[in-house]
């Protein structure tokens, strides 16, 4: 059976033509010509099969077939909020496998320990839409600028909030343990990462006073990604095993 081959079309149902970096694709990779079928996704929960009507070097255009509304395949929303690692090949990886397991949301935030301050979420948002296509989902994570610690704890999160750290001396639950005594799957979950080397304990302590639940991941001491990633695993399959 042939693959379907997804493309990324913000807006789809009112525009008549590929993107350039996708028309690229289409063209010189998958060679589609006129009359070809293919599938577009707008990123925002829609499908729509649609037939190439004019194929040129740089540019396809298409007529839309049908709309195919999707479903969303989990309840809630998921958002991780988590510190740039030094190492951007690091967070790169955590966008796109986090997008293959299910993420609605990431927000970027620099703290005490933090070895990044700065973050360019351009080349993060095409890391994004790759694994959006690869694991066919309909909506694409959020991504959010990187803001300070104390800024993002001052915005307003709806919903459970919990910040996940290593330091023995705050007590601890599991997050998992406590994802699974929630009855509510249609809920929104907030995790917080901390940066290598973990928050500080004022930052912790800061975090709970804004109502955030002081959580661990497990006996391992994990680097941030591997955090980042164990978080929102444990958010959908905490999801999943409610809605069933």
């Amino acid at each position: 059976m042939k693959e379907t081959r997804f493309f990324y079309v913000p807006d789809a149902g009112q525009q008549q033509e590929l993107p350039p970096s996708e028309a690229m694709h289409a063209m010189r990779v998958l060679r589609l010509k006129g009359g070809d079928e293919m599938f577009l996704m707008d990123g925002v929960g829609n499908y729509y099969r649609a037939q190439v009507t004019i194929a040129a070097t740089h540019n396809c255009y298409y007529d839309i077939i049908e709309c195919l509304p999707q479903a969303p395949q989990w309840p809630g929303h998921i958002r991780l909020a988590i510190a740039p690692t030094k190492m951007l090949d690091r967070i790169e990886w955590l966008v796109e496998k986090a997008t293959e397991v299910g993420v609605d949301e990431i927000s970027f935030f620099h703290s005490q320990f933090s070895e990044r301050k700065l973050l360019k979420t351009a080349r993060l948002e095409k890391i994004a839409v790759s694994a959006m296509k690869q694991s066919h989902k309909a909506w694409k994570p959020v991504l959010n600028e990187i803001v300070s610690l104390k800024d993002f704890l001052a915005s307003p999160v709806e919903g459970r909030k919990y910040i996940a750290h290593c330091y023995e001396e705050i007590p601890r639950t599991s997050l998992f343990a406590e994802l699974q005594s929630h009855t509510e799957a249609a809920d929104t979950v907030t995790v917080l990462i901390g940066p290598e080397g973990d928050f500080s304990i004022d930052e912790v302590r800061m975090a709970m006073e804004a109502g955030y639940q002081s959580v661990h991941l497990g006996n391992s001491r994990l680097r941030t990604e591997t955090a980042g990633l164990m978080a929102v695993t444990m958010m959908q399959l905490s999801k999943e095993a409610k809605s069933e």
